[in-house]
């Protein structure tokens, strides 16, 4: 057992009251932090939580030992402070990969920024609609849009995206509000997103109980923004998550159709595959890109 890391698993682990999100701030498995205070427990011979099956708490010990164990990785700290990444821990390749999303740019400055003291890092950064599977692919750290994360992640949501349905007010004023979902889905020029694996467009979920496919596309495409670019020249209208539309909803240059209608949530999830070891380098780019992504997206529903 590390004994530093052990301290350092209890002293997060004593802010959160919670292993789940002591797991994601260290970015491991909960199982990993589990077994780590597990171990510390069995070397000091006490217990340092007392856990039922809706939280945790410390211990009288766990109270007494805490203030020695903070004071002991704070000294570790600034004894190492000057060389806590040292120059071959940040060498070499990350690969990232995500979908397309309006503020990816402003992601992909901030993160080349915290980079400029490490230029021996090389990211490999890529956007694209498909679902890559991160072991075969190699992927080090990914972005996902999706209902729930995938089992063999470690991973930090961001927020939550709504689903709208939008059109242009030219659109409207031409053609009138559709009565229906059943009017918009067979007399109204839609707007389809490619899936890239069966080579044709995605059904329109608009919730769990209403779906359909867009018979009537008179646009396709792979990317979100082109999607939107169609809706906002009058051509179709489309369903797009808030990130895209919401800024031209309130600008009027849209509007929003069925808004009294329940539409599909999705959440963003920053995440990187389980593995024991993970390089210095993508721990530190995960954390740079969850700092960004925190406050690029700061609401936590969008």
């Amino acid at each position: 057992m590390n004994k530093l890391e052990a301290l350092r698993y209890f002293c997060v682990a004593s802010e959160t009251l919670n292993f789940r999100e002591t797991a994601q701030r260290l970015a491991v498995s909960p199982q990993a932090v589990t077994r780590m205070i597990a171990e510390l427990e069995s070397l000091l011979g006490e217990s340092l939580f007392k856990r039922n099956t809706r939280n945790i708490r410390l211990t009288a010990f766990g109270e007494q030992f805490l203030p020695q164990a903070q004071q002991f990785l704070l000294g570790e700290e600034r004894l190492f402070s000057n060389n806590k990444l040292n120059k071959k821990a940040m060498q070499g390749m990350v690969r990232i990969t995500l979908p397309p999303l309006p503020l990816n740019q402003r992601l992909l400055s901030e993160l080349l920024t915290a980079l400029e003291p490490y230029p021996d890092i090389v990211l490999d950064w890529q956007q694209s609609v498909d679902k890559v599977k991160a072991i075969d692919h190699k992927i080090d750290i990914g972005l996902r849009i999706c209902l729930e994360p995938e089992p063999h992640w470690i991973a930090q949501h961001i927020c939550t995206f709504h689903e709208k349905i939008v059109a242009s007010p030219k659109l409207i004023e031409r053609l009138g509000m559709p009565k229906d979902i059943a009017d918009l889905a067979q007399n109204y020029p839609l707007s389809g997103l490619m899936n890239p694996k069966l080579q044709r467009i995605w059904d329109w979920r608009v919730n769990n109980d209403i779906h359909f496919f867009p018979a009537q596309a008179r646009f396709i495409s792979s990317d979100a923004v082109y999607e939107l670019q169609a809706a906002l020249a009058g051509r179709t209208c489309t369903q797009i998550i808030t990130p895209f539309c919401q800024p031209y909803l309130q600008q009027g240059q849209l509007v929003e159709l069925f808004p009294e209608i329940e539409k599909q949530q999705w959440h963003l999830y920053l995440y990187r595959p389980y593995q024991s070891l993970v390089a210095d380098r993508v721990t530190f780019v995960f954390e740079q890109l969850k700092q960004s992504l925190l406050r690029l997206y700061g609401s936590d529903e969008m």
